[in-house]
């Protein structure tokens, strides 16, 4: 059994992911953090993030291993953790030019396609071109304005400026999170996340 949860940027993807993962008693698989995790390296050798080819190179030569838990994801770098490392502002600014790159997603769904099921898939399109055939789709999304506020309490940078942010992120990421036509779509604004939770284990029994 695969479970995939796509959606806009900071829709609460990893939190529902993690609950409905610890529910059923399986893994959840957080795609993003690959992403990150190349865009980290990247910036760390002070890579051109548009240039594919050296990403793979350092890559290839930097293997990252995604350690997928029911209560969270980790991610090392030989022996290195690079997991507290992913959510900073640096690396929110060039994980979607990163995203974007056919060969870094190929990268990304080889890895996530060797994962033993089941599990709960996490990220923009784990339904619609990552695993198709998984039986449960859920896609989910809320106003940029809403899902800025829930930023802003996890970091110390203002309402405005992360509306912004997550704007443009939503512009980039268009191509590839889009719902899958079987998913259900969860607008999550008005629903906390015991609610969403909720709302998809309903789907799922």
């Amino acid at each position: 059994m695969i479970v995939t949860i796509d959606g806009v940027a900071a829709s609460g993807k990893s939190s529902v992911s993690s609950g409905v993962a610890q529910a059923l008693g399986v893994p959840y698989v957080s795609s993003g953090l690959l992403y990150r995790a190349a865009t980290l390296l990247g910036l760390e050798a002070s890579l051109d993030l548009h240039a594919a080819p050296h990403l793979l190179t350092l890559l290839g030569t930097h293997p990252v291993r995604l350690e997928p838990l029911a209560g969270g994801n980790r991610v090392w770098q030989g022996e290195r953790e690079l997991t507290d490392d992913l959510h900073s502002t640096r690396v929110d600014r060039g994980v979607s030019v990163v995203a974007a790159l056919p060969e870094v997603r190929e990268w990304v769904d080889a890895q996530l396609r060797a994962l033993p099921e089941p599990f709960v898939a996490e990220g923009r399109d784990m339904g619609t071109n990552v695993f198709p055939h998984a039986s449960h789709k859920f896609y989910l999304t809320a106003s940029a304005r809403i899902r800025a506020e829930r930023r802003a309490r996890e970091r110390p940078e203002d309402v405005p400026a992360i509306e912004a942010a997550l704007q443009r992120r939503d512009e980039l990421d268009t191509v590839q999170s889009a719902p899958a036509p079987d998913a259900l779509v969860i607008d999550t604004g008005p629903l906390d996340l015991q609610g969403v939770i909720d709302t998809i284990l309903t789907r799922l029994r």
